[in-house]
């Protein structure tokens, strides 16, 4: 396992920090909400996809395998809520009416379940247990959890803080607006790769 580490590192840092679902959520978080109300969202992304590779090297792994037609629904899941989450984004009012409840970043358990339908989450637990865990044993799975956690709290903070920074120039309800339609159409594109694969 030892051997394997510094490549692992290296694979949780490259596949956390890159483009993705979360990153994008989380740009997008940054810019409407700022850094500290979208910790809730960070924290879930963080923890809830360690516990999902945690779960992944416990054995999941081999319901997938047993049950291949479990990959086709999960991909069709993750891709209908990617667009009721890219429908959200693009459709959230920069300027709402007085009176209507405001708009409020992803909660702890709304960001950790979500990893369960990101299919770049997936690809990350399934690849890093498979590729990078030499013995199938609890502290081999705990370790891979933990480089993970090490790795994907820094690089994920890295696009909200670039999101919240943003904020200086999305000043107006028409440059916010062009802002959510854009992380929209951008989150819509990460699914490219699971349409392209059916």
């Amino acid at each position: 396992m030892l051997d394997l580490l510094p490549a692992l590192i290296g694979f949780a840092f490259v596949s956390s920090i890159t483009p993705g679902p979360n990153n994008l959520m989380l740009l997008a978080s940054g810019a409407n909400f700022g850094l500290r109300r979208s910790v809730p969202h960070m924290l879930g992304i963080s923890i809830g996809h360690s516990v999902m590779v945690i779960l992944v090297g416990l054995g999941l792994i081999g319901i997938f395998d047993a049950w291949p037609h479990s990959y086709t629904l999960l991909k069709w899941a993750s891709v209908a809520y990617l667009l009721w989450l890219a429908w959200k984004i693009a459709s959230a009012d920069p300027t709402p009416p007085e009176g209507t409840p405001r708009a409020r970043p992803m909660t702890f358990l709304g960001a950790a379940l979500f990893q369960w339908v990101n299919p770049k989450a997936w690809y990350m637990a399934l690849t890093a247990i498979s590729a990078y865990l030499a013995e199938h044993t609890l502290t081999g799975v705990v370790m891979v959890a933990l480089v993970f956690a090490a790795t994907n709290l820094p690089s994920i903070t890295v696009w909200t803080v670039l999101g919240e920074q943003m904020r200086r120039w999305l000043t107006s309800p028409a440059r916010m607006r062009a802002f959510n339609v854009t992380m929209a159409v951008f989150l819509v594109a990460t699914l490219w790769p699971i349409l392209r694969g059916h």
